[in-house]
This record gives C-alpha cells, structure tokens and sequence, in this order.
C-alpha cells in the first residue's frame, strides 16, 4: 500500500488507540502510572496491564489510565478482560476508540448481531471501513443477506475502501451458498478483479472447487504464487489436483467474517504504522476466531519485532501441529528464541522439525545458520548438506546457501571443499560482494592468488563503496601486495566507516608501520586493544607489536619482512 495512502486509510480504520506520549501522570497517581508508560513504550504489556491496573484501583475512573489499560490487555489477547474496562469507559461518558472495538467485538462474541447494530446506530464510532464492513457481517449474522450485500456495496463508495468492501462481500456470499457470485466478484466479471492476495487467493480457490472448477483453481494458485507454493498452498493445491471437493472454510459465518475485517485492517496497517496500531486489530481477530492462523502468525511476528520474545512463543504455539502452517510456526518460534539468547532451545525446536518436516530445505539452511551463530560449523555443515542435497541442481539464488557452507568448511580448515563452495556462489551470482570479499580476504591470509584477490576485493568496494569491512579488505590486499601508501587511502576509509573495530584499527595501526609513521601506528594498536579483539592470541599479538614493533614480530613469526613499497618509497 503506498505511503500516501495511510492518512485516508488510518481515519477509514479509526486509528486512535491511545492518548499521546506526552500525555501527564494523574495526580497522586506518578509512582505506577510513570512504571506502566515506562512498560507501555518498552512494550512491555504484562508489566503495562499490571501497573495500569494498580493505577485504576486508585483513580477507577480515570480515562487515560482506562485508555491505556485497555491497550496492554488488548496487547497481551486478553480481551475479555478489556470489556469491562471498555464499559467503564462509557460509564464516565469518555470515548475510546479501541474501547469501542472491544465493545462491538465482544457482542459479536457473544452472537448478538442486533445489540452490535444498535451499537453502531446509537453512534459508537470505529472508523468508517469497521463501521461499515461491521454492520455488514453483522445484517449478515441476523440472516438479512440482501440487507448485508447493500451494506457491503455502501462501504465501496468511500474513496479507496471498493476494494475492501467487494472483498468482504465475495466471502459473504461464498458463506451463504452463492459460490457463483462470489466468483463472479473474484474474477472481476462483478466489479472486481481483486488483487491476488494470499487468502483472496486460497478462497477463490476454494470456491471455484466449490463450483467443480478444481483445474481452474489449480491454475489460478500456480499463476499467482508459481509450480512451488509455500507448504499451505501446496496442500491445497494437491487436493485440488486429486480431483477432492474442497470445502470453503475462509469464513463459514458471521464471527468468521467479523474477525476478517479485523485481520484484513490489520493486513493493511502492517509495515505502515505503528505495529501496537496492526497488533490491536489482529489480536481481536484472534479473538473472534481462535483458529484465524493467519492472524496468529501476525501477531506472533509483531510481538517478534517490538522485542516480546516470551509472547511471541507463546503465539506461536498456538499452531496446530496438524495445520500446514506449522512449519512457518515454528521457525518463527526458533527465531524468537534465538533472538531472546535461547541458542540451545531453538537448536531442539529446529532438528525436531528436521523429523517432521524434513523434507523442506529452509530447516535444514535455517539450523545451518543457528549452528554456524555458535561456531558449531561442523554441525552446520551437515546441515547445509541435507539442504543442498534437497535442492538438487544448483539455482542463482541459491548462491548464499553455497556461500554460508563455504564458511563452515573454511572455519573447519576443509579449504578445498570451502573454496569450491566459494567458486559456486559466485557462479551463481557473480558480482556478489559478500562472497567476493570473504574469498579474496581468505586468498590474502593465505598469501596466494593475491592478484585475483585484489580484482574480487575491488569489484566487492564498488558494489558497496560504504562497507566497512569490504573497505578494510581492500587495504589489507593493498597492504600484502606492498603498496602501502595506497593501503593508507583504504584503510584510514576503512576506520572513518568503522572507527570502534579492533581488526580495522589493527590493520590501520600495521599499514602507518609500513610507511614509517611509527607513532601512529602505536596509536591504532592501542586502540585496537581498547575495542576488545575477538581472541587472547589476538590482543597478546598487538601487545608485543606495541613492545617491539611489527618488524620483529614479523621476524619472530618467520614471515617475510616488510617490502619496499611497490609505490617508490
């Protein structure tokens, strides 16, 4: 969705969750109000929904902190407990948007479709598409078809909502039994065609199974997502080519349907606004479907992004073992342990899906990586065997498989396998920076082929004038190749790019050696070992180049002398 797009768009969703940041403690209240803002802009939302609700005991009536209160409990999925606090707010004649989603979903909930309209007619506001598709499911949910399909069509008349609304409508009517007009919408012969979005997809799939369209339905997810669909629409796909009746189960009522407008706002906002906004909406989704997997992952993903791990995890257990969608579940549960420092246990998640489902190559590359983030490059190895082995004949983008296994192999001091790993990644994408660096940098350590490693570490430069790391390599080889003053451009680039790195300052402080600036380069060793160098052996090194300078060290590691430069000095 385009960026201009999102004002019209966050006024259509009624965006208004939360009073502003800069928003003042009540009085007498600064102790827990201050803690649960704290919380709040962590994202913290049990700390939030903990602290906001000590704050309530105090001052019950207090619309921000019932504002606020309902924000983390909606956050957390607790959003039963958020109708009270909602309720509350109507009690002391304040207005919360999100109270008000919380109200209309909670009679949804409960299936009563015409305390929701009457909801709605008294003026509860919840932007006009949710108003809007809103009442429609919810004429729909008291049986009214023709009733809803008007209501749907009236959403279509706001500017920038038709899509929206012949969206909602197709699904109607595909709940109700009218396959025909459903498809009618979906393949643009009723005002459509819609965009091919992944669930737009999967039920007009379904509906044109529906229909006994199986080969039409077979053709439109192979022309939208190609011969090799994502796990879930494979299994569709499969179905639908045995010639079995697909059964439409995207939205069966008015509850399903209801928490589609909410997943299809927060689909929307994703990427555009503030995730609390697109996490507010997919969590009621989950709310009124409980099985919605798509809004699920959502959610678990947010709460992945704004650094709530533990909820994450818990949201991701949520998929069924059985569901298609498992395999994504839990590799996003893996991540999400990884990045809360949890190596070891998404480790056993990842080789337990290895068992499972170990016919798909991103686990076999995805514990590779989380072997190879613990220096277990050995193990890694192995595991971007399987991979490789699963692809078979070797594909362009598949050049940082062959690259991350050139890694472990050249960790392992298995060069010879590393190399032609490095070979075939650059087959396949030739102009790769990373994989041109990383080779000719290891040509350079090893001092061979440092003519070809010049060549690759320049070509990696001019893609990525900016790189740091590719910057330093460059004057490395310059360095090697004894043309030291050169090697001073590169690497004083190299240290404005990355001015706290030990290996760069290192580098630095032996290139001023090499053209005579002695004081100089003492200065870079002492900052190189400032910054932490990685190893003992590293530091211990730069130390005794600081006692004795690097012409003796060079001579007590029996490595040539410094040459005279190649640039005649």
């Amino acid at each position: 969705m385009p960026k201009s797009r999102l004002i019209p768009l966050a006024v259509a969703f009624g965006l208004a969750l939360g009073a502003p940041a800069s928003a003042q403690a009540p009085d007498g209240l600064a102790g827990p109000y201050l803690a649960a803002r704290t919380a709040s802009i962590e994202n913290d939302y049990e700390a939030a929904a903990t602290y906001f609700t000590r704050a309530l005991i105090a001052d019950p009536s207090n619309p921000l902190l019932l504002e606020y209160a309902i924000v983390a409990q909606v956050a957390l999925g607790e959003v039963d407990r958020a109708v009270p606090i909602a309720r509350q707010i109507d009690q002391i004649e304040a207005v919360s948007q999100l109270g008000n989603l919380v109200i209309l979903a909670d009679l949804a909930k409960q299936g009563d479709y015409t305390g929701a309209l009457a909801e709605l007619d008294g003026g509860r506001a919840a932007g006009p598409l949710v108003e809007g598709l809103f009442r429609a499911w919810a004429l729909l949910g008291e049986g009214r078809m023709s009733d809803a399909a008007n209501a749907f069509d009236k959403v279509g008349e706001t500017e920038g909502l038709h899509a929206f609304s012949l969206y909602h409508k197709a699904l109607a009517l595909a709940s109700v039994g009218d396959f025909e007009g459903a498809d009618s919408i979906f393949s643009g012969e009723a005002g459509g065609p819609l965009r091919a979005t992944r669930r737009g997809v999967i039920a007009h799939a379904q509906i044109l199974s529906q229909l006994e369209r199986n080969a039409d339905a077979v053709e439109l997810i192979e022309a939208t997502f190609g011969p090799e669909p994502e796990p879930a629409l494979a299994v569709l796909r499969d179905r639908l080519k045995a010639g079995e009746p697909v059964p439409f189960d995207v939205v069966t009522n008015a509850m399903d349907g209801l928490a589609e407008v909410f997943f299809t706002v927060a689909g929307a906002l994703s990427g555009e606004t503030q995730d609390a906004y697109t996490l507010s909406y997919s969590r009621l989704a989950e709310y009124l479907r409980a099985d919605h997997v798509d809004a699920i992952l959502l959610t678990a993903d947010i709460l992945e992004a704004q650094g709530q791990y533990d909820l994450a995890t818990d949201a991701y257990n949520r998929i069924p073992r059985d569901d298609p969608a498992f395999h994504a579940a839990e590799l996003g549960r893996a991540n999400a342990l990884i990045k809360a420092d949890r190596i070891e246990a998404a480790i056993e998640v990842l080789q337990q899906l290895t068992k499972s489902h170990g016919e798909l190559p991103i686990i076999w590359m995805t514990l590779g990586d989380t072997f190879r983030r613990v220096e277990r490059y050995d193990a890694a190895s192995k595991a971007y065997d399987e991979a490789i082995a699963l692809l078979g004949d070797p594909q362009p983008g598949q050049w940082g498989l062959y690259y991350a296994r050139g890694i472990t192999h050249e960790r392992e001091k298995r060069w010879p396998q590393a190399e032609a790993d490095f070979r075939t990644a650059l087959e396949l994408s030739p102009d790769q920076p990373q994989v041109l660096n990383y080779l000719g940098y290891s040509y350079l350590e090893m001092k061979t082929n440092l003519d070809e490693a010049l060549d690759m570490i320049e070509r990696a430069v001019a893609a990525r004038p900016e790189d740091g790391y590719i910057t330093d390599s460059l004057g490395w080889a310059l360095y090697r190749l004894g043309r030291y003053d050169e090697a001073v451009v590169q690497m004083e680039r190299a240290i404005e790019l990355m001015p706290v790195d030990p290996i760069v300052n290192d580098h630095l402080g032996d290139v001023y050696w090499a053209v005579g600036r002695h004081r100089e380069a003492e200065f870079q060793w002492k900052r190189a070992l400032s910054f932490e160098p990685e190893t003992e052996e590293e530091a211990q090194r730069i130390r005794r180049k600081l006692e004795v300078g690097l012409d003796v060290v060079l001579q007590e590691e029996g490595a040539e002398p410094l040459a005279v430069s190649k640039n005649g000095n």
